[in-house]
């Protein structure tokens, strides 16, 4: 991928944020997914035992989309800070308890609760432990797409992208802070954050989930037209994806999905969502009927959440529409 081009506007209107960044009020969402080995190792961390969760990430490894998945997931919980400084106490040289430490702080940086410079340092210590490791540079990225200014958005990333050139995680906190650059006159469709969006699923392998990008660039750009009045709230009415370019990514994302879907892919359930919400507010429900299949049980707070919606009323509307209602 060719370097960034720079971010427009010196400054970002308020408006909500995408669903990594926004404080967890759903009351239900949740963020491990379907990893069960995650949640085994979240319980036991909540009662004061880490050996579950130091087992987890060293078994983890390398593989950086999970390893990034897991240590955010567990980052979340409310004595995070409290568990990693512990951890780091017993063990001082802990790449995973630093890590964890670092995203534990990010957190509460986001939330208002720490001082974000607090939370760089954090990022910076764990990185210096792990230079490898692309985790403490997502835990930066998530600050600076929120906090930061431009350039440490940029070089962020590209740090990031410099250890795992398809970080999941990192391509979409990316996506979201550039669909809030300005259109600078441009027609609807033509916002630089779907070219750079497809330009990145093209050059990922065809394998890869980031051919969902395109899919989920829409539903920033979406985010930011209703927060700013210029488009509808109810993404249904909007005829946000009823364009040309919006058909031809739907069909793309979707055919993409019935060809390579990757069980094992620790946020593949964040794609489903995407594409269910996508076809939904494009009005192809039939389409959208297997996604929600596979989605199940694993709903995620965005893009549902998008237009300040009730997240889980609009997944549970959409689903009706795609198969029918079910008992809550």
């Amino acid at each position: 991928m060719p370097p960034l081009p720079p971010l427009l506007g010196a400054r970002l209107a308020a408006m909500e944020r995408s669903g990594d960044t926004a404080p967890d009020d759903s009351g239900g969402f949740d963020d491990a997914l379907d990893d069960a080995e995650l949640r085994t190792a979240r319980a036991a961390l909540a009662q004061g035992r880490r050996q579950a969760a130091r087992s987890l990430l060293l078994h983890t490894g390398d593989d950086w989309d999970r390893r990034g998945h897991r240590l955010t997931a567990l980052a979340r919980e409310p004595y995070a800070v409290a568990w990693a400084s512990d951890w780091l106490v017993a063990e001082p040289g802990s790449a995973e308890a630093a890590t964890l430490y670092a995203l534990a702080q990010v957190r509460r940086a986001l939330r208002g609760k720490e001082d974000p410079d607090v939370a760089r340092e954090a990022c910076a210590t764990a990185a210096a432990r792990a230079p490898a490791d692309p985790t403490p540079w997502l835990g930066r990225l998530r600050l600076a797409r929120t906090l930061g200014p431009e350039h440490e958005v940029l070089g962020t990333f590209a740090e990031l992208r410099r250890r795992h050139p398809e970080h999941h995680h990192a391509h979409h906190l990316l996506l979201a802070r550039l669909a809030e650059r300005p259109s600078g006159g441009r027609a609807a469709e033509d916002h630089e954050v779907y070219d750079l969006a497809e330009l990145a699923a093209a050059e990922a392998p065809a394998d890869s989930p980031l051919a969902v990008l395109p899919v989920v660039a829409y539903a920033e750009r979406y985010r930011v037209l209703a927060a700013t009045g210029l488009a509808a709230a109810d993404p249904a009415a909007s005829g946000h994806w009823s364009g040309p370019r919006a058909r031809r990514i739907l069909r793309a994302g979707f055919d993409w999905w019935l060809e390579w879907e990757h069980d094992e892919h620790p946020r593949r359930h964040i794609d489903l969502n995407h594409l269910a919400h996508a076809l939904s507010c494009a009005g192809r429900p039939a389409e959208a009927a297997p996604l929600f299949q596979r989605i199940g049980p694993h709903a995620t707070a965005a893009p549902w959440s998008y237009a300040h919606r009730d997240p889980r009323a609009a997944f549970r509307a959409a689903r009706a529409r795609a198969l029918g209602p079910r008992k809550k």
